[in-house]
């Protein structure tokens, strides 16, 4: 028995569902019947199993022996339970458990839910689609919930002729059942945990299957759409080859469909054979689509495909453990993306994730990467940037460490030592050091199990000849500290002329890291990997600036990074960040100058107004060189990358530096984007329409939504919804406030609209009482995992701090107390660099006022 009342108590154990669903679309309602083989462990009369929000109706336990039990039902909602009292005693042995029951078809995007969509005939339709991680397969159907408690799944849907229905197996039959209606069965699942069971019913189309190593592929999408695909099923197919091959054991599934819905909270979810996707995280139009937002659907699909193997074949025991899931998709999602796009630079444009991670990570209020997980809203607080970013950089920092092919070899061993079975943490660490050798355990425990990161401090070596590697907690308030982690550096030491690598782990005391000779400078984050930050003496510091030129991309990007968290930590000020970013000016990599620029735009809004003209020319200085060599046209075979600089650029004068000519010439842009659709450079289409907006009238605003309406695919209608935002006309920000409350904008964006309301500069303010006015309204319309992304851009209002704090205290944002907490900090952390950095900028931009 286990002591946590959320948790099953262990004595009947299923192996095989054999499941019935019947939807009902108009009604919003579902029935269902299940038989569940178990196996009684102990002699029992009572069953407990997951049910919320079910109707359970006749029960009854039988046996091969010519038993049968029935049962009455008690539920417990706060636990999403149900105790089945056995009208007799259940011996010990294999039984099977009938239960009929019925359902709603919600619209809170989990469980079982309903999803509509306008088709080409401008009809509104409705389908029915599962999201059952974290611990939503219960809304759908009686079942053991619990990752641990894997078994086959048969599933049958029964529905109406004319629809398509999809499941996580191959259809094998169909039959007449009767009022107009089909009964369509599935294959066997493999032997997997509740979560991964998905059926989808409703007027979709299918594309015809492309045969990838013997693997039907389809993508499954809503009528009018299947010009969109093409892209995903090229980038499926290379997935799902490189991934088999790559973990040197075959695709686990016997079909594999990606389908996409209208909505969805998420990015997507791994269901085993049917891929749940947001639809613009699957269906693009490459010819008119930028860098950006195909690299979003490439590293999606990529991402889900992963988990087949890793989290799907092989699973956490419980959701403390989903941190490996999550980390390891993520990981195997830049490696296979590095591979399908080499050109991409996938690790380098990691960076900006793994920058966030770092960022949530500095302060007081984040969390171990694994902690003790008790109730079901626990593990949905632990999908966010320290399950996903954090996790799998550390992944990256091992794999460098070990080697990539040491790293391989462990991981393999790992899946076929416990295919269709779950694990803990330490069975990859255990395969990791069979593998090489090292203290992969003790090492990695350092980082998993206790929140935060070290701070490198670097100096010469006493002989001149290396470095002396020192580590404290790096937090951007005093009150994050305390902490030692055993760290695996790498460092390039060189003289001038030559140079050489090496590594060692650094305890809590510090350590000698010695080159063959004297040495000149160092980069103590060779290669950029490491998760920690990086501070030199400043001998050190200086000669790095005066090579920037000769630090790989990733390199620059990290020392541009560690820099910027000095100054938002009080040890530098802004002018000398700023001094160091000048030095940039000569940057060719997208990454490094969006990074650049997001800096940039946090100093100018807390610039004061009469240094605000001064600031603009110090960034119009800074950047136009860059847009002039680079122009708004593309040339011809231009790589993807300079056209996504190009249009960071562009932005970043029009809105930081607010550069009349570049604000003029977007207009004109976006004027000919609505003109002759696709006949603009979709990098420089996404910057142009930012820009419009920011000085946007009200006809601009309504040309924008009517344009976000009739959008042609699910990107050009994101381009358009989240500018809205940027208008700076007072009553366009309530307007559009107004319309994620009343449906005009899908209730899975509308948190994200409205986090970028409340993040307006000039209308935040305003926004943040629209919150709390209609809070109640938020809380019941928003679903619970996705409502506090209305509320985590917070820390970009220190001029409403204390009415925030205030009004947070007194109202909870459900499933989200850490997240809160960390945006609470977060609004600390940019208050204190508003105070502190003002007048300094002042200062730095008017020298001598």
């Amino acid at each position: 028995m286990n002591d946590n009342r959320y948790r099953l108590p262990g004595h009947v154990v299923p192996h095989r569902y054999d499941l019935t669903i019947e939807p009902d679309l108009e009604a919003a309602e579902f029935t269902g019947h299940v038989d569940i083989a178990v196996t009684i462990e102990e002699a029992t009369d009572e069953i407990i199993l997951n049910a919320i929000e079910l109707d359970l109706g006749d029960i009854a336990l039988t046996n091969d022996r010519g038993q049968d039990l029935s049962a009455t039902v008690t539920y417990e909602e706060d636990t999403e339970r149900a105790r089945l009292a056995l009208s007799g005693d259940a011996a010990p042995g294999d039984w099977t458990l009938s239960i009929e029951f019925r359902g709603i078809l919600n619209d809170k995007l989990h469980g079982f839910y309903r999803s509509t969509f306008t088709d080409p005939d401008g009809r509104q339709r409705t389908l029915a689609t599962t999201q059952f991680e974290a611990t939503d397969a219960r809304r759908a159907f009686p079942c053991w919930d619990e990752p641990e408690y894997k078994a086959v799944f048969a599933v049958t849907l029964v529905v109406e002729r004319g629809l398509l229905a999809v499941s996580n197996t191959r259809e094998v039959d169909r039959r007449e059942a009767g009022n107009g209606k089909v009964a369509v069965r599935y294959a066997d699942t493999m032997k997997m945990s509740t979560y991964l069971v998905a059926f989808v019913v409703g007027p979709l189309e299918a594309t015809e299957p492309i045969d990838v190593d013997g693997i039907p592929l389809r993508v499954v999408h809503a009528p009018g759409k299947g010009h969109l695909t093409g892209f995903a099923l090229e980038a499926g197919a290379y997935f799902l080859r490189w991934l088999a091959d790559y973990y040197a054991i075959p695709y686990p599934g016997d079909k594999m469909d990606f389908v996409a819905i209208p909505d969805f909270a998420f990015g997507a979810m791994e269901n085993v054979g049917a891929v749940t996707f947001r639809e613009n995280a699957v269906l693009v139009d490459p010819g008119v689509a930028r860098h950006l937002e195909l690299e979003r659907v490439s590293s999606v699909i990529a991402h889900e495909l992963a988990h087949m193997w890793f989290g799907d074949l092989v699973t956490m025991k419980w959701w403390n453990g989903i941190w490996l899931n999550e980390a390891f998709a993520t990981f195997m999602e830049m490696m296979a993306s590095d591979s399908f796009r080499p050109e991409w630079k996938t690790w380098l444009e990691f960076a900006p994730s793994r920058g966030h991670a770092l960022d949530t990570d500095a302060l007081a209020a984040t969390r171990p990467v694994e902690f003790e997980v008790e109730a079901p809203k626990e593990a949905n607080q632990m999908f966010d940037s320290l399950t996903y970013e954090k996790g799998s950089a550390l992944l990256r920092m091992l794999q460098q460490f070990l080697g990539e092919e040491t790293f391989r070899r462990g991981v393999d061993e790992y899946l076929r030592a416990n295919a269709y079975g779950n694990t803990e943490t330490d069975d990859l660490w255990a395969a990791l050091e069979k593998a090489s050798g090292r203290p992969v355990g003790a090492m990695m425990d350092s980082w998993i199990f206790q929140g935060g990161f070290p701070e490198m401090e670097i100096s010469l070596s006493p002989e001149g000849d290396g470095i002396l590697a020192e580590q404290r907690r790096f937090g951007y308030l005093p009150e994050a500290r305390g902490g030692d982690w055993f760290v695996p550096l790498v460092a390039r030491l060189g003289d001038g002329k030559t140079e050489e690598t090496a590594t060692a782990i650094v305890g809590a005391t510090p350590e000698e890291i010695r080159a063959s000779g004297p040495i000149r400078w160092a980069v103590a984050n060779a290669g950029g990997n490491g998760f920690y930050r990086v501070r030199y003496a400043p001998e050190l510091m200086d000669v790095l600036l005066n090579r920037l030129g000769d630090l790989d991309p990733l390199e620059r990007y990290t020392l541009l990074d560690d820099t910027w968290a000095q100054l938002k930590a009080g040890r530098i000020d802004a002018g000398t960040y700023l001094d160091l970013a000048a030095r940039y000016r000569n940057e060719t990599e997208s990454a490094v100058w969006g990074r650049l620029t997001g800096t940039l735009d946090r100093l100018r809004r807390i610039a004061p107004p009469d240094a605000r003209p001064a600031y603009e020319r110090w960034v119009q200085e800074l950047l136009e060189p860059t847009a002039d060599r680079l122009g708004w046209e593309p040339e011809e075979g231009e790589d993807d990358l300079t056209r996504k600089l190009r249009g960071t650029v562009l932005r970043a004068l029009g809105i930081i530096g607010k550069q009349g000519h570049i604000r003029d010439r977007a207009r004109r842009v976006v004027d000919r984007m609505f003109e002759s659709p696709g006949s603009v450079d979709p990098d420089v289409a996404v910057a142009a329409i930012y820009v419009t907006a920011d000085a946007g009238t009200e006809a601009d605003y309504q040309r924008f939504y009517e344009k976000y309406e009739q959008a042609a695919d699910p990107q050009e209608e994101g381009r358009f919804l989240y500018a809205l935002p940027g208008f700076p006309q007072p009553g366009l920000a309530e307007e559009t406030f107004k319309m994620t409350l009343d449906g005009r904008i899908r209730i899975a964006n509308g948190p994200m609209v409205v986090g970028r309301l409340l993040a307006g500069e000039r209308n935040g303010s305003l926004v943040w009482d629209l919150i709390t006015d209609n809070w109640s309204r938020l809380v019941e319309l928003f679903p619970p995992m996705i409502l506090k992304r209305a509320v985590e851009t917070i820390w970009t209002r220190h001029d409403r701090a204390a009415d925030i704090r205030a009004f947070l205290a007194a109202h909870e944002v459900p499933h989200s107390e850490k997240a809160i907490a960390q945006a609470l900090e977060r609004l600390d952390v940019a208050e204190r660099l508003a105070q502190r950095e003002s007048n300094r900028l002042r200062s730095y931009l008017q020298p001598g006022t």
